[in-house]
This record gives structure tokens, C-alpha cells and sequence, in this order.
């Protein structure tokens, strides 16, 4: 008596197809599993037999071998519970094995029989669509997010003798219907309206240092933010997600793609339905900011992607973690390579990071700063030249004065400079249709004369910055970048001198 069914495993971001055989001979009565099998997924021998009693199943007394093909594949997680007891009653004859063609299923069974649910189900669902299934059973929790990937029509379970009732007559399962949340019905963008910790408002004075912040968020540009306690820093990094523009529904799928992974899409929601903000503590890990582990697994920069990642205090950073930042802010993706197999994440994120420019934090102020020459000096090299050459804006963030800081007019909020913001955007969308590229601050080093064309004026300004800044081909070209973005916020086609001296300005060295 043999029986197949498929399942799906994760790879990164990716799931890739799984066939689950189930063979019952004549023999000692065992339940072996085989086919490369993680430490989780041999436990499920245990599982699926004390749920499918409990389910009111006896299993016969039989040799019963269990197959997860490829075998030359390392599988991981407890998502094939459910096609594993699956496979087993079919072989039984329970369940008629023409019935499970095209039918993916995965998910994770208690010992009473009831359906878990289990990370990475849009990615599955993703797998099934695309190797020509045309159904994808999975728990009940997990069903919306299976169904938002719109490739393949999901079926959510809650137990085991539901998932049999369904496969025993097919006709009656149901397709979840996928719920969009808040999006517009063409997924342009997210309809309702996002509000962020910290609005505008709030922050009083900082003139400079919020038109730095705008800039920044206009065109996804990295943003430093430097000065003594309690100026505004951290205040005004979080300030950032409230004028970010709404998320578009493709930006959502792969957000909800990434947290989905990783177990950690909000309860209840199918997508991620506001750009995130991540703001790990300074002692945080490289694997956990890059990702990384025995199988890959997204790391901060991931879940961060179309959203900002706040690096507070970052001079405390240890300092291969902070230099495990460049080639993720250079390339805006991750790879990872392990022994089987390399995984790639994305990594399109805005780096915002907030320092002291001394270890007490209050240099050059002399009468209160107590830090020695060789202790500022070894603090701020800690930021390596080519971190910094990657940090599109610096901009110093000095301490509000009394008058601003009890001033009672009313601030510009959040709503108004997102305005700005997402007419910024649609510029910058409709000039890189159909080029992959989102930002201005993604524009390559090979099309910045394409995307960016300057006059003859602002050549030679340009060529006199280079020289008498002593900046580097990168810096330069990260210039115009932030230049464009400008341009872009004041509505203006054509990058203007006015636009590259704001530029270069956020490029000078604060001490």
C-alpha cells in the first residue's frame, strides 16, 4: 500500500516542492522517516501517530516507511506533520490517492489532532502556484496569508478530521478569499491612514535637522544623525515612518513575505500594512542584523526592507557588526551561503543612525565635555571612511533652545511633509518605470548620468566640491543622488547649483 502527497519546505525565501511518500508493507510494526530529515521533522513520528488515535485512526500493526523526496535535500520545520498523516491514512485507504493530486499541504498537528499553524505559508503557497498545484491546504491561522499571494486557491484546516473530511470529497473545500486589508482595489497604495510614534509636531525647533530628515525620506537616502543627550536624535529618527509614503501592495507581499518567514506577521493580518521600523539595541549580533544561522534565516536589514532601520547609539556598535553594514547598503540585498545552498534576502532599507560625537556625548562643547583628544578621536573612528562614504546625509542635531523648546506656535506636521514626500516619489516612480529601480538613492553609478543630468554650472561646482572636500568617487556620486532629490521635492526637472550646495552641504564633517 504506497501513497503520495506533496509539501513544500523553506529555503530562504523560497519554498521548494517536497514529495511526501508513505509506504505500508508486511513487517515489524515500525514508523520509520527518512530523506534527510532535521531533528523537528523525525519528531513528527511521535505527533502524527498520538494524533491520528486520538483522531480515531489505530495505525495497522505494519512497517510503515516514510519518504521526503529529493532525499538529497535537508529538510526543516513541522509543516510536514499534516502531509505526513495525510500520506499514511491514503496508504491506509482512507483517503482515495486520486483525490490528492494537485494538493498541497503543510502544517503542523498537535496530539489531539488540531492543525498549528507554522511560518513561511505565503511562500509555500508561492511554490505550489508555481509548480501548476491547484490547491493548497494549510492551518486555519495561516489561510489569509496563503491566499494574498493570488497564485493558487487556498483551504484553511483547524484539525486533522477536517483536513480528511475535505480531502475524502474534495467538491466541498472551500477557497479562502483574500483580504487586502486597507489597500486600494488596484494596490496602488494603502488607503488608511498611518500615523508613526512620533509626529512632527512634537519636535520643536530642528529646523535643519527636519529638513534633513525630509530629504532623507523623500528619496530613501541614509541619514546620520549626530549631537549631545537629549537634542532630538532619537525623537526625530522616530519621527521618520509618519511622512514615509503608504506602502503599495507589492511593497506589502514582499514585506509580509519576509515576517511571514520569520513567524512574526501581526495576528490576524494577512500583510504587513505599514513600512517598517526597526531599532535593534546596540548590542545586537551580526547574524542577527545580516541574518545568518544553520538555515538562513532573514536578519534585521531584511525585516527593515521599504522601511527604516534606527541604529541608536552606533559608535557603541561592536565593530564587525557595523562593518558587516556595507555591502548590504551598497547592493540592498543579502546573500547568505551555507553548505547546501546560498539564500538571498532583501536588504532595501533606510539607514537611519543616531551617535554622541564623544563618549560623554558633548564635544566641542568644552565646558562640559571631560573626554580626552585620543578618546574623541578613537571614538569617531570607529565609523570606518567607507561606512561613512555611504551615509548620504550627515547632519549635526544641536540642543533646542528654551525660547523654541516653550515656543507654543504650532510645528508643521507629519501629514503635511508626507505630501511633500509622496510627490516626491511619484516623480521619482514615473521616471523609473519599468527599470527595477524604486529610490533615487538606488539610481547605479553607471545611470547617474541618465537619470541625473547637470549643466555646466553645476559641473563646475561639482568638480570644485570634489576637490576642495577631498570626497570619493562614491560620496560624489551619492551627492547627486540627494541633489536629485531635491530637485524632485521642490518640483523642479533639472538639478539646479541651489540643489548640489544643499547636497554637499549634508556631506561636510561635523567636527
Amino acid at each position: 500500500m504506497y501513497s503520495r502527497v506533496y509539501s513544500a519546505a523553506l529555503y530562504g525565501l523560497e519554498g521548494r516542492l517536497i514529495t511526501v511518500e508513505a509506504d505500508l508493507s508486511d513487517g515489524l510494526p515500525t514508523f520509520e522517516m527518512v530523506g534527510t530529515l532535521s531533528g523537528e521533522i523525525k519528531e513528527a513520528a511521535s505527533r502524527v501517530r498520538t494524533a491520528l488515535k486520538n483522531t480515531g485512526w489505530r495505525l495497522p500493526p505494519k512497517r510503515i516507511v516514510i519518504n521526503l523526496a529529493p532525499a538529497n535535500v535537508r529538510k526543516y520545520g513541522t509543516a510536514f506533520d499534516l502531509p505526513v498523516a495525510v500520506a499514511v491514512l491514503a496508504a491506509m485507504g482512507v483517503i482515495p490517492a486520486e483525490n490528492l493530486q494537485g494538493i498541497l499541504l503543510a502544517g503542523e498537528l498537535g496530539l489531539g489532532g488540531e492543525v498549528r499553524p507554522v511560518p513561511g505559508i505565503m511562500a509555500l503557497a508561492e511554490c505550489a502556484g508555481e509548480a501548476g498545484l491547484s490547491w493548497s491546504m494549510v492551518p486555519a491561522q495561516n489561510a489569509g496569508e496563503g491566499a494574498v499571494c493570488g497564485k493558487i486557491r487556498v483551504c484553511g484546516v483547524k484539525s486533522l478530521g477536517e483536513a480528511v473530511r475535505f480531502l475524502q470529497r474534495p467538491k466541498t473545500m472551500t477557497a479562502v478569499s483574500p483580504d487586502l486589508g486597507g489597500f486600494s482595489p488596484d494596490g496602488d497604495s494603502y488607503l488608511a491612514d498611518v500615523k508613526a510614534s512620533v509626529d512632527f509636531q512634537d519636535i520643536r525647533g530642528q529646523r535643519a535637522a527636519k529638513r534633513a530628515v525630509e530629504v532623507a525620506a523623500a528619496g530613501m537616502h541614509n541619514l546620520l544623525l549626530s549631537g549631545p543627550p537629549g537634542a532630538g536624535k532619537t525623537m526625530l529618527a522616530s519621527s521618520i515612518p509618519g511622512i514615509l509614503p503608504r506602502l503599495t501592495l507589492e511593497e506589502s507581499r514582499e514585506i509580509s513575505r519576509v515576517y511571514s518567514i520569520c513567524g512574526m506577521l501581526p495576528e490576524g493580518q494577512a500583510l504587513f500594512l505599514k513600512r517598517p521600523f526597526r531599532a535593534p539595541h546596540h548590542t545586537v549580533t551580526v547574524p542577527a542584523l545580516i541574518g545568518g544561522g544553520r538555515l538562513p534565516r532573514p536578519g534585521e536589514v531584511s525585516l527593515a526592507s521599504h522601511g527604516v532601520l534606527f541604529l541608536d547609539e552606533l559608535p557603541e556598535m561592536s565593530l564587525h557588526t557595523i562593518e558587516a553594514l556595507r555591502q548590504p547598503l551598497e547592493d540592498k540585498r543579502v546573500v547568505l551561503s551555507r553548505l547546501h545552498g546560498s539564500c538571498e534576502f532583501p536588504a532595501g532599507f533606510m539607514l537611519a543612525a543616531a551617535m554622541n560625537p564623544c563618549p560623554c556625548g558633548y564635544y566641542p562643547d568644552r565646558n562640559k565635555c571631560r573626554c580626552t583628544e585620543y578618546q574623541i578621536r578613537k571614538y569617531q573612528e570607529k565609523l570606518s571612511r567607507p561606512l561613512m562614504d555611504r551615509m548620504d546625509i550627515r547632519v549635526l542635531v544641536e540642543p533646542v533652545p528654551f525660547e523654541a523648546l516653550r515656543n507654543r506656535g504650532k510645528e508643521e506636521s507629519s501629514a503635511a511633509v508626507r505630501e511633500r514626500v509622496e510627490k516626491a516619489r511619484l516623480i521619482q516612480k514615473r521616471r523609473f518605470a519599468g527599470t527595477g529601480i524604486l529610490y533615487n538613492s538606488e539610481i547605479p553609478a553607471k545611470e547617474i548620468q541618465s537619470f541625473c543630468p547637470i549643466g555646466e554650472k553645476e559641473e563646475a561646482f561639482l568638480q570644485k566640491a570634489f576637490e576642495v572636500m577631498h570626497i570619493s568617487a562614491r560620496a560624489c556620486h551619492r551627492i547627486i543622488r540627494v541633489a536629485r532629490t531635491i530637485a524632485d521635492l521642490a518640483g523642479e526637472e533639472q538639478i539646479g547649483v541651489c540643489h548640489l550646495k544643499e547636497a554637499a552641504a549634508y556631506r561636510v564633517d561635523q567636527y
